[in-house]
């Protein structure tokens, strides 16, 4: 009898634990998706802009704490300079992840003035799970990601440009397509070295949101997943430091997530982790501003950080 309780109690930890690794498997081959039937868009001038225009679409990523309700927001619109909002026109919202078997209908919705919706997930079970969202009038699309954690998910956050590309202004020419950004050497083998040892992994740019089609375009041509993708609200990418800071302390305290090791390049980087709680001993700086302010250094590329601390980084204590 002591044997069995032992043995139960033993699979029910460890089941605990499973729970609380991140399902970088299963969003990532979902199963045929059935497209809803398409329809004349409500406004015939919707009708011409989708005909001129290629979509733009985006979805939040979205993270919250177990047992929480998730809503997820998708913002709509066409051209990727004009970025003209899709008003008043139909959304279809589907969800596929971590222990289901299809897709799931979640609804649909209607675009506001600003071409966004609001979805509403509801309480999902611990996961990773990819949202998927679908204008009735051309069946265009855009895919978001959410995350379910249990509190004290170890976590890594990464900073974007200059920090996993080799310059600041690596997005603005890959934007006007002049060329695919450089990833500085190693850094993709740093990113899923972390993803293989169980860490949640966090993007966390001051890029502005409209640019996030093409961002999720790039880490998948780079050789890593394309989430959990967090962009600056603000057109510009205005207020960075605030921003990031901000975001970190909702990780942080409202979803209990552990960020055991923040990347960063920029002095708001340094800034804003620290604002957020994040020690100067486990925040790495690379480039010109590399070991600044306490930090620790990456000298370079990622190659030797990648041989040494991370290879040493042993398995997410939360995820066995």
């Amino acid at each position: 009898m002591r044997f069995f309780l032992l043995a139960l109690c033993l699979t029910a930890f460890s089941v605990g634990l499973w729970a609380d690794c991140p399902d970088y498997t299963t969003p990532s081959n979902p199963p045929s998706f059935s497209k809803p039937t398409k329809r004349s868009f409500r406004n015939f001038g919707n009708t011409i802009l989708a005909g001129l225009y290629v979509p733009y679409h985006m979805v939040y990523d979205t993270i919250v704490k177990s047992g929480s309700n998730a809503t997820m927001v998708g913002k709509f619109d066409y051209d990727a300079v004009f970025h003209k909002d899709l008003e008043g026109e139909y959304i279809h919202v589907y969800i596929y992840g971590t222990a289901m078997s299809g897709w799931t209908y979640v609804g649909r919705y209607t675009t506001n003035g600003d071409g966004k919706i609001t979805a509403n997930l509801g309480v999902r079970a611990t996961g990773d799970y990819i949202v998927r969202m679908v204008v009735e009038g051309d069946l265009s699309s855009a895919d978001g990601y959410l995350t379910v954690a249990d509190p004290g998910r170890q976590t890594v956050l990464f900073d974007v440009d200059g920090t996993l590309t080799t310059n600041d202004f690596e997005a603005l020419v890959d934007y006007a397509g002049i060329k695919i950004a450089d990833a500085y050497y190693y850094a993709p083998e740093t990113v899923n070295a972390y993803r293989n040892k169980g860490y949640q992994i966090i993007y966390l740019t001051g890029r502005p949101y409209w640019n996030t089609k093409d961002t999720r375009e790039w880490f998948p041509y780079k050789g890593m997943k394309s989430w959990h993708y967090h962009p600056s609200s603000d057109y510009f990418g205005a207020n960075v430091q605030a921003y990031k800071t901000d975001y970190i302390n909702y990780l942080r305290n409202t979803v209990g997530l552990d960020i055991i090791r923040a990347y960063g390049n920029a002095t708001t980087d340094i800034a804003a982790y620290a604002a957020g709680g994040i020690p100067k001993a486990d925040t790495w700086i690379i480039g010109e501003n590399a070991g600044k302010e306490g930090t620790q250094s990456i000298t370079g590329n990622y190659s030797l950080h990648y041989n040494t601390v991370v290879a040493s980084t042993p398995h997410s204590a939360s995820c066995q």
